[in-house]
């Protein structure tokens, strides 16, 4: 059994599960398989882009990570795959268009929504074609602003109060602004986290651009940490 290191601290994306899975499908689903499918057919259409997302017999089989999991070996990765697929076009929480009977891998699967219901209608209507309409796309996974890693990184070992101290600085500010800030106290030699809380503490009542627009690349982030060391010097 692989050990689940357990969820990072800080921010991290979070997944939509509409409120009625869990009151009208949860306590119904007796078949694990199909829990599993369900599930990842959430995330899967979250991180996906386009009108229309669906998802075909082919992209689930091509999860390799995910297959790993259905079954011991490929055949009954497979097997299962198809069998939780039925489950949940029995139950109604899929549904499938089929554009190419000779090849299953073809089979484009739709959530229960009205989105997915407008698309089965259309597909059967000839309105429109997965195949020839604009791809849906997988957004690369977001990665989060780990804020406590980059402080024992950049400045020393996390205390308790540390990092209470770091994580209302994230809802006060941003993680953005709070790893700026630890980038900018390690840089001047003050791995001190009172010397991060004042660089902060003035960001938020001064502002920390002084009229220019949100920093959109680094030479920006630059400027704003010239600036802090022009204030601090000053203060010295």
């Amino acid at each position: 059994m692989a050990e689940f290191k357990g969820f990072p601290e800080g921010k991290t994306h979070l997944v939509a599960v509409p409120a009625p899975f869990f009151s009208e499908l949860l306590p119904h689903i007796d078949h694990l398989g199909e829990l599993k499918l369900t599930l990842h057919f959430f995330w899967r259409l979250e991180r996906m882009e386009g009108t229309f997302r669906f998802l075909r017999r082919g992209d689930l089989a091509q999860d390799t990570e995910w297959m790993r999991g259905m079954g011991e070996n490929d055949a009954q990765a497979q097997t299962a795959l198809d069998e939780a697929l039925e489950k949940a076009l029995q139950r109604g929480t899929l549904l499938r268009a089929r554009l190419a009977p000779e090849d299953r891998n073809m089979d484009c699967y739709f959530l229960n929504s009205p989105k997915g219901r407008a698309a089965l209608r259309a597909i059967e209507s000839g309105q429109w074609r997965p195949l020839e309409g604009p791809a849906t796309s997988l957004a690369p996974e977001p990665k989060p602003n780990n804020i406590f890693q980059f402080y024992e990184e950049n400045i020393g070992p996390l205390t308790p109060l540390i990092a209470e101290a770091l994580g209302e600085a994230e809802d006060t500010y941003s993680a953005q602004w709070v790893e700026d800030a630890i980038r900018i106290a390690a840089e001047r030699g003050k791995p001190y986290w009172r010397y991060i809380e004042a660089i902060l503490d003035r960001w938020g009542r001064e502002g920390r651009y002084a009229g220019k627009e949100k920093p959109q690349d680094r030479r920006d982030s630059e400027e704003a940490r010239r600036r802090y060391s022009e204030w601090d010097s000053s203060k010295s």
